[in-house]
């Protein structure tokens, strides 16, 4: 297929070679033809000019006959061939030059030639040459082309049939008798183009409705007329014989041109139909009011505009209390539709986005009627959708007693004394209820404006109604927006600290200034902070599974901080419009507290599996380093170790061990930095961290088989007790769950017994499908608790390894030094690029493989490292 492709393409390639001439010299014939120049230009220059196309045609044509030569199949394989690397296909038809009688030379030749037969089934097909510039430096064949196109557009091929006339004159009567033209144009809505009549041969022709006709008669007037059933007109019609007339189509008939060579169409209508539009899901509101409408609009051509028909729902109102009277007169409100900036407006959807926190209706019934229009000025509706339209909630009580009444106000000017008197009492006992005497006394002056002599006019109620809507976000945030500006000013200062550079003193001054502000800001948020609605003994819900707690918010903090001191700012700037993101949308509801909430047993049961996993692992690294000890020992006593490779070993292991030391939430920010640059071997540093003591901590060195074996039992025992203790789930995952665990415990007792033995790779295979088991059994027992999310906690929380919030901790990274993910798994999609640990840890996967290909290594070893580099 490759041979049959390419040859193809040399035909082609070929014939463009050869004939370009040739083309070039049709269309510049062809079009002056199609434009109908012959019909009106001196037959001296229409003979003259035919002569010499005739005889540059014939030229061109010998020319490229001459020039062509038909591709063979032996051209069309060297062709291949060549753009394959050492001509595989030449050397399969090679014969042994030397060493025909020789067996060995034999079977190298043999060798060779599977060789070369596995590389030609990679051959593909070669792509043909067709430019043709150094031939066409003037690009005539462009120029060429492009008035072919003219004349397409704008000509008619049928004028090409009577250049016969004109060169024998016969046309010259023609001329002087009766022509006509005509066009429909449909309109530029459609997209279609512009039909010519004279093009026409079939009778029956559909086209757009409200296409405009154009017709011009040319020669004495009366010899043609033009008659059509097609615009409906009355009134006003112009003469038939009129040398020009337009008219627009607005139903299907016929039109007709009578007189010597007529011709008459049958026009059929094609209907345009109404546009459509439908709401494609509930309408959707935010805790500040703003709310999101999701519509979907269709139309055979496309909608232009549409609209969003706000009205009260007058009979589904709940008439107690100011709303008893009947409301003021109030016109509905119409807003337009969100239309798409670009591409197609046939078929589209899109979210209607609006706050009407402070219109009248805010959380009253109301319908939701939309309208779009198309081109032609049709119109689609939707049925009247009854909703509650959303608005800001208040939790404060004085809050929202004011909002009540500033509803009633602007539901009916007659509550204004009603009003004046609930508001008297709501500011009886100030010193309870008023945070401050500044809100009190503002209430007061609004009273008093209420009960003005006169009544309630239109600016008086536009004046009160304003107050009282500040009032009541002054007195449901109380002083957080004092709290929320100090903050803002201490991110200002930083971010400017930032940019013009700071000496690590002013640094620390701005991050205690900014730590203090934020402190500040999250107890003013935890006493507006809205109530639980799952109880105050159950974990806090999260429709949206975002949570976050202020050890993280602390945790991002230190990181700027670190990253400032350290000169590279322009990640701290990252990390600080994060922050400025977090702040944005950051709400406390009750029961969050400092580590997320009260944890369930499911959550403690997914940290304690966590914090096994992270021990298990460290003993495999462990077990690991004490077989390559061993190894190196045999080397030394056996042959001289090569150069450097004993001293990258010990980098890479004091890598690994520091990388996941690093990444432990005990270690903070100075094991991950450490972690992160042992993990190049480039130090001889020791192994140890401070604060890594105990049983599952790596100490100096991995210790004999023995104590590793104890330790090892210890593990085991704990997963023993851990699996005892879970909570009772039910579900597919929760078995598996069980499996998991099950396997995980057979395999630690497996890798004990071999560290008894002293058989540490086998000890290490054994702990590597431990930690495979681990890994499933924290993934299923993640799934089996959002199945069982009523009893245990919501879903997503259930797959973190030791956060209950559904993300990694602060500082969790692994021994490449990537930011951990969910489940208990090392990696993630992070860029291996954005930073200098990113890229430290590239160089270590590339040492990392670049052993494992090593294959003078002990197959113990290759298959660590082959272990290795699935895993990370």
């Amino acid at each position: 297929m490759p041979i049959a492709l390419t040859r193809a393409g040399l035909l082609a390639e070929r014939v463009t070679v050869a004939f370009w001439p040739l083309w070039t010299i049709v269309f510049v014939a062809l079009a002056p033809l199609m434009m109908g120049w012959h019909e009106w230009a001196p037959l001296e220059v229409l003979w003259g000019g035919g002569v010499v196309l005739i005889l540059g045609f014939l030229y061109a044509l010998y020319r490229g006959i001459r020039a062509f030569r038909w591709p063979s199949e032996d051209e069309a394989i060297a062709r291949v061939d060549a753009r394959l690397p050492g001509r595989p296909i030449a050397a399969l038809t090679d014969t042994q030059a030397i060493g025909a009688g020789d067996p060995a030379s034999q079977a190298v030749w043999a060798a060779h030639l599977d060789r070369m037969a596995a590389k030609t089934r990679e051959a593909r097909a070669v792509q043909p040459d067709l430019r043709v510039s150094d031939r066409d430096p003037y690009g005539t064949r462009y120029m060429a082309l492009l008035v072919m196109v003219v004349a397409l557009l704008f000509g008619s091929i049928w004028r090409v049939g009577t250049v016969a006339d004109a060169a024998t004159g016969a046309g010259t009567t023609l001329a002087t008798g009766p022509v006509w033209e005509g066009w429909i144009e449909p309109p530029v809505y459609t997209g279609k183009p512009t039909l010519y009549l004279a093009d026409i041969v079939a009778n029956r022709v559909q086209i757009s409705q409200g296409s405009f006709v154009t017709i011009r008669l040319y020669g004495e007037v009366g010899d043609l007329t033009v008659s059509e059933t097609v615009s409906g007109r009355t009134a006003d019609i112009p003469p038939a014989t009129d040398l020009q007339q337009g008219f627009e189509v607005t139903r299907s008939g016929t039109i007709s041109i009578d007189g010597e060579n007529g011709a008459a169409w049958n026009i059929l209508i094609l209907e345009d139909t109404p546009p459509t539009v439908d709401l494609t899901a509930p309408i959707e509101a935010e805790a500040s009011g703003e709310m999101a409408q999701s519509f979907e609009a269709t139309d055979d051509y496309g909608v232009v505009a549409g609209t969003a028909t706000i009205a009260l729902d007058l009979a589904a109102v709940d008439r107690r209390y100011g709303l008893t009277v009947d409301p003021d007169p109030r016109d509905a409100v119409v807003i337009d539709l969100p239309m798409p900036f670009s591409g197609d407006r046939a078929d589209f959807e899109e979210q209607l986005i609006d706050d009407f926190s402070q219109h009248p209706f805010a959380n009253l019934p109301v319908t939701l009627t939309l309208q779009v229009e198309d081109a032609l000025g049709q119109t689609g509706t939707t049925d009247p959708e009854p909703l509650i339209l959303p608005g800001r909630r208040f939790f404060q009580p004085i809050a929202r007693a004011v909002i009540e009444q500033r509803r009633d106000i602007l539901w009916s000017k007659s509550n204004a004394r009603r009003a004046a008197q609930v508001l008297r009492a709501v500011s009886h006992r100030p010193d309870d209820f008023f945070p401050n005497e500044a809100a009190y006394l503002r209430l007061r002056f609004i009273v008093s404006r209420l009960e003005t002599d006169g009544g309630l006019t239109d600016d008086l109620q536009t004046e009160v109604v304003e107050a009282l809507w500040e009032l009541a976000i002054q007195l449901e945030e109380g002083s957080l927006a004092d709290a929320r500006a100090r903050l803002e000013r201490a991110q200002e200062r930083l971010e400017e600290a930032m940019r013009n550079g700071a000496s690590d003193e002013e640094i620390a001054e701005l991050m205690q200034e900014l730590r203090e502000a934020m402190n500040d800001y999250m107890n003013m948020l935890a006493q507006n902070a809205e109530p639980n609605p799952n109880g105050p003994d159950q974990p806090q819900q999260n429709s949206e599974g975002n949570q976050i707690t202020q050890d993280e918010l602390q945790a991002l903090m230190d990181r700027i901080q670190e990253l400032m001191e350290e000169g590279r700012m322009a990640e701290a700037m990252e990390l600080m419009e994060q922050l400025n993101e977090l702040m944005e949308n950051l709400r406390v509801t009750e029961g969050e507290g400092g580590e997320g909430g009260p944890q369930t047993p499911g959550q403690r049961s997914m940290e304690d599996l966590a914090e096994t996993l992270r021990d298990q692992q460290q003993l495999s690294d462990e077990a690991f380093r004490e077989l390559q000890d061993q190894f190196n020992q045999d080397q030394q006593q056996g042959q001289q170790p090569q150069p450097g490779q004993q001293q990258g070993q010990q980098g890479q292991q004091q890598g690994q061990q520091s990388g996941q030391q690093g990444q432990d939430g005990e270690q903070g920010q100075s094991g991950q930095q450490q972690g992160q640059q042992q993990g190049q071997g480039q130090g001889q540093g020791n192994n140890t961290q401070d604060g890594l003591t105990g049983e599952g901590q790596g100490g100096e060195g991995g210790g004999s088989p023995q104590s590793l074996a104890e330790r090892q039992q210890a593990l085991r025992q704990g997963l023993n007790q851990l699996r005892n203790g879970l909570p009772g789930l039910s579900g597919d995952a929760a078995d598996n769950a069980e499996q998991s665990l099950e396997r995980a415990e057979g395999a630690m007792d497996n890798a004990e017994d071999a560290l008894r033995e002293g058989d540490l790779a086998e000890a290490i295979d054994q702990q590597a499908e431990a930690l495979d088991a681990l890994r499933d059994g924290m993934r299923n027992l993640g799934q089996a608790l959002a199945e069982n999310e009523g009893d245990e906690l919501q879903e997503g929380q259930g797959t973190q390894t030791g956060r209950a919030e559904g993300r990694p901790e602060p500082e969790r990274r692994d021994p490449l030094g990537r930011e951990m993910g969910t489940q208990g798994q090392f990696g993630s999609e992070e860029s291996m690029l954005q930073d200098e640990i990113n890229r430290r840890a590239e160089e270590l996967l590339r040492e990392l493989r670049d052993r494992s290909s090593e294959q003078t290594r002990p197959q113990e070893e290759l298959d660590y490292l082959r272990r290795l580099l699935d895993r990370f």
